[in-house]
């Protein structure tokens, strides 16, 4: 099984990298104070807030070469609550444009880490929806997830990325406004 690094101890950190260890995974965190101490696994995830990704690739660079990065960003300027990528652009596809030598993967965006933690959102099993170029990378992304317990669907390329991204923003849009609880949000019924 691949062997994670987790850039983030927040509540999606913490949720993550209880899912993967979970499912057999080893698993180290970077806190932010020791950013730029060398990720250790195959697959490392950004579990940041989108500003936070410049530093990441300043910090770590050439280092994230030949690893999986997942990004699990939502990118939203919070000043004026709006998406601070171009539409028809992604933080995914911007972040892999920075670490060309890297594979990026997106994932865990239209999660929140509640239903990452409880396996459910509302009543139904949490599904992870997971966008990239490289199957091979989703493939292990996904191994890991459903080995957690959770469900993983192969959402399609990284272009993929900026529907995840719209998605993640409606589902936060909806819960600050508190139409959706943060346990709850978008479930995928099969």
């Amino acid at each position: 099984m691949a062997t994670f690094s987790i850039i983030g101890t927040g509540n999606m950190g913490t949720a993550i990298g209880g899912l993967l260890a979970d499912g057999g995974a080893a698993v180290a965190h970077i806190s932010h104070e020791e950013v730029g101490r060398a990720p250790l696994g195959d697959v490392v995830v950004l579990a940041v807030p989108y500003p936070a990704l410049d530093g990441i690739v300043t910090a770590y660079g050439d280092r994230l070469a030949g690893r999986v990065v997942v990004d699990i960003t939502n990118p939203v300027d919070f000043e004026v609550f709006e998406p601070a990528v171009p539409a028809g652009s992604s933080a995914a596809a911007e972040l892999q444009e920075k670490l060309p030598s890297a594979t990026v993967v997106k994932a865990f965006n239209t999660n929140f880490a509640a239903t990452l933690a409880s396996r459910k959102t509302g009543g139904q099993p949490t599904t992870v929806l997971i966008a990239g170029d490289d199957a091979d990378a989703k493939q292990v992304l996904a191994d890991a997830v459903t080995a957690g317990g959770l469900g993983a669907i192969d959402a399609g390329p990284l272009a993929r990325a900026s529907q995840l991204e719209a998605l993640g923003f409606l589902q936060l849009t909806l819960a600050i406004g508190q139409h959706v609880p943060w346990t709850g949000g978008f479930a995928v019924v099969r």
